[in-house]
């Protein structure tokens, strides 16, 4: 059994004049081919530009609609995901969601994000076909011998990239690849299995109690493979490129004969990590680079937690996440899976009640740095309103969030503040007009 809800979602209005009012500023600063995120510097990259300059991966404004998913296992586990291009030329991550194998593994699950780079081939063909390489070495059983699962999931792996390759070979490329983020959970366990610099993190009891390390050029383990393979490690990428150790894909790091695939500059190979479940278990997240680049394990937990006991939608909690990220300076792409489990926080009507509360007080306070700054004679515009309401004290933010997670409320109470100021201004205009004085 499986069930999904699946659709794209638009960002609103106001938010997308914040971006409006706010993107010269950024791409002003960003806009001329600097490099970021997971994949390879921005060289070779399609696009419209002059011959010999290096086309800039990021947008002049961000794409802002949302994709999202949500669905549910018979057995008890939730989930939603949500992905937005956000900055970036081209939208390069996918995804996977199965709540419900079938057959013996009726009671498992498989999720996972591949964040891929210099192209979303080897992304999409791997969303498409490594589930069913690692279900086809015949070692993932209902029994669930956490070796055999282990040694599943990495021949899997294994068996995904020696596919790539022939692909490479008979296509005529050798870049592109993909970092992947997956989690299988079974009654007993939760498998993570990490390749890159894509996470996963466990919230028990309210805390983290598991995340995956990243795969980093400069990690002192991934660079002796690098270097022991003939690479180097510059400005913190393989060769001066690439900036993830491990990936499905990128042949053109995989080319030392006398090594295994293991040992190559870029490595195949996934961690696989093993954590026995707990009535205690709460939530997972798998997401992209896009997020961890502007928040930290701690405080996504915290974030998530907060907005559990206030929304039922857990599509609207990732939303909630990517907006976050976005408002806080992510530039990737940013994609997101959260899994809830029994333990996971319900909805609170005390937390109600301190949300309402505190969503009151950010529209009194908007109103009220709006009437101040119009007493000086002109109408203060959005930045203006924001960075007066970023230096005041203001009680009970969610925890991980900060103001930016509340910036749709704030930009809804500027909006509304707004329309009534030009309304009294246009009345008065009306009024004071020597044609109706006559």
């Amino acid at each position: 059994m499986r069930t999904s809800r699946k659709g794209s979602v638009e960002m609103p209005a106001f938010v997308r004049q914040l971006v409006k009012e706010t993107e010269k500023r950024v791409t002003s600063f960003f806009k001329g081919g600097r490099g970021g995120g997971a994949g390879e510097l921005s060289e070779g990259e399609e696009g419209g530009e002059e011959e010999g300059v290096i086309p800039s991966p990021y947008l002049d404004r961000p794409v802002l609609d949302k994709h999202m998913q949500e669905g549910c296992a018979s057995w008890g586990l939730t989930y939603a995901l949500a992905s937005m291009q956000g900055w970036r030329a081209h939208m390069e991550d996918f995804h996977n969601c199965f709540p419900q194998l079938g057959g013996e593994l009726a009671h498992w699950g498989f999720f996972a994000v591949y964040d891929g780079h210099a192209g979303s081939v080897v992304a999409q063909h791997c969303s498409q076909n490594l589930l069913d390489h690692i279900l086809g070495t015949g070692k993932i059983r209902a029994g669930e011998d956490v070796q055999r699962v282990t040694e599943g999931i990495k021949e899997g792996f294994f068996l995904m990239d020696k596919h790539l390759h022939a692909m490479a070979c008979r296509e005529g490329w050798e870049r592109g690849g993909t970092t992947v983020i997956a989690t299988a959970i079974t009654p007993h366990h939760i498998y993570f299995v990490n390749c890159g610099d894509s996470r996963a993190v466990l919230c028990r009891a309210g805390r983290v109690a598991f995340s995956t390390e990243d795969h980093k050029p400069f990690s002192p383990g991934e660079r002796e493979r690098i270097e022991n393979a003939g690479g180097s490690v510059t400005v913190q990428r393989v060769n001066g490129s690439l900036a993830v150790s491990r990936a499905l894909g990128d042949f053109s790091y995989k080319t030392a004969e006398w090594r295994p695939v293991t040992e190559q500059m870029v490595s195949p190979e996934p961690e696989v990590s093993a954590v026995e479940r707990s009535p205690a278990d709460e939530f997972l997240v798998l997401a992209c680079d896009g997020v961890w680049d502007t928040i930290t394990n701690e405080e996504l937990c915290a974030f998530i937690h907060s907005r559990l006991r206030v929304c039922t939608d857990l599509r609207e909690v990732c939303s909630q996440v990517i907006d976050l990220c976005l408002y806080k300076g992510s530039l990737d792409n940013i994609s997101i899976i959260l899994v809830c489990f029994h333990g996971a926080p319900q909805l609170s009507p005390e937390a109600l009640h301190q949300e309402a509360e505190l969503e009151d007080f950010l529209e009194s306070k908007v109103a009220e740095i709006f009437e101040e700054l119009s007493s000086r004679g002109d109408e203060p515009d959005l930045l203006s309103v924001l960075t007066v309401l970023a230096s005041t004290v203001i009680p009970g933010l969610p925890p991980g969030g900060g103001l930016q997670s509340k910036r749709n409320c704030i930009i809804s109470a500027y909006y509304q503040q707004k329309e009534a100021w030009r309304s009294r201004l246009a009345q008065v205009s009306f009024y004071t007009d020597p044609f109706y004085m006559l």
